[in-house]
């Protein structure tokens, strides 16, 4: 008798315990399949990375079946460096330096293209600089960044115009702005939703009208931040790669609909506690013009054509020995 009160009282544990472990969260299929994953990001957190921490904030890396950790970037961080010492999975990169990491033999790969136009431009003053056409840079003081992207599509932009380097008159640009508020320089390299936002607002403030020459206007594509990972991971893990794109770019799609910019700002503010609400709202409303421009093109989509040009002018400027072929490496943005 009193085996079968054990035998019967350990079946009603067992019951009670197989229970509670399937309405236990755990067992989820998402808590599951979680996985662990790095993501480098190029720069700091600011509205740049909006879509980044949307996704994270708003749990489209869980939904996948993906724990993110994702870490900052800044002028010391290499996120292909990171992928290959296995620091990192997933980076964030420029087009320069995934063509040149090509050229030194990383095996990397690009699984999206995070900004559309580069938000790399030149701001000036319509009142003492008039630009109709690029001959109109000649003779002119001009802003660059030695060694820099804006080096890089500056020249690119000279050589289509038929200017020599002493045509113009190339002044070296720090992190001071003082040389272009004190007129010096009308010319000035900015990233388009940062810190233009910001010297726009001080030239509003003394009463001073500002315009952006886009190279993209002047028909020079020199492809921003994309997302890389490791063609090792791509092939020994595609559906962790693909997971982990169709969750980011998901991420970005909402951050970048203007139905849920407060969602986003509110994303951004618990990150980037420095920028004012108006500077936020500003430079989200530039961020959404550069990463979704077209209704028509999906966020992420890789334009292989203006990779092609930017591995072109790398080449032609001798930053790279030989061409890479860079469009071997540009991986298919799989619908999301």
């Amino acid at each position: 008798m009193r085996d079968k009160r054990l035998s019967k009282f350990a079946c009603t544990a067992l019951i009670a315990v197989f229970s509670i472990l399937q309405l236990s969260p755990a067992s989820s299929p998402e808590a599951n399949a979680a996985e662990q994953v790095s993501y480098r990001l190029k720069w700091l957190f600011n509205m740049s990375v909006a879509g980044d921490i949307y996704a994270d904030v708003h749990r489209y890396f869980q939904k996948q079946g993906l724990t993110v950790t994702i870490k900052e970037g800044g002028p010391e961080r290499d996120a292909i460096r990171e992928l290959e010492l296995g620091r990192a999975q997933f980076g964030v990169a420029s087009a320069d330096q995934v063509i040149r990491a090509l050229s030194k033999g990383a095996d990397v790969v690009v699984i999206a293209q995070l900004f559309q136009i580069n938000p790399l431009q030149w701001m000036y003053r319509p009142d003492y600089l008039e630009i109709q056409n690029l001959g109109d840079l000649k003779g002119k003081t001009l802003g660059v960044t030695f060694g820099g992207n804006d080096e890089h599509i500056l020249r690119t932009l000279l050589a289509k115009a038929g200017l020599a380097e002493n045509d113009v008159t190339l002044f070296s640009v720090r992190y001071d702005y003082t040389p272009f508020f004190q007129k010096k320089v009308n010319f000035w390299p900015v990233y388009r939703n940062s810190q233009a936002v910001f010297l726009g607002g001080k030239l509003r403030e003394a009463g001073e009208s500002y315009a952006f020459f886009n190279p993209v206007d002047y028909g020079v594509q020199f492809v921003a931040n994309s997302v890389v990972t490791s063609r090792q991971l791509l092939e020994k893990k595609p559906d962790t790669v693909n997971r982990f794109t169709v969750a980011l770019l998901r991420g970005w799609q909402a951050a970048m609909d203007p139905a849920n910019s407060d969602k986003t700002i509110r994303a951004v503010q618990n990150y980037d506690k420095d920028s004012s609400l108006s500077t936020l709202v500003e430079q989200l409303e530039i961020t959404r013009s550069l990463v979704h421009p077209l209704p028509a093109v999906p966020v992420g989509t890789i334009d292989v054509p203006a990779w092609k040009q930017t591995e072109q002018i790398l080449l032609d400027q001798k930053q790279i020995p030989a061409a890479v072929g860079v469009e071997k490496h540009l991986i298919s943005v799989p619908k999301y």
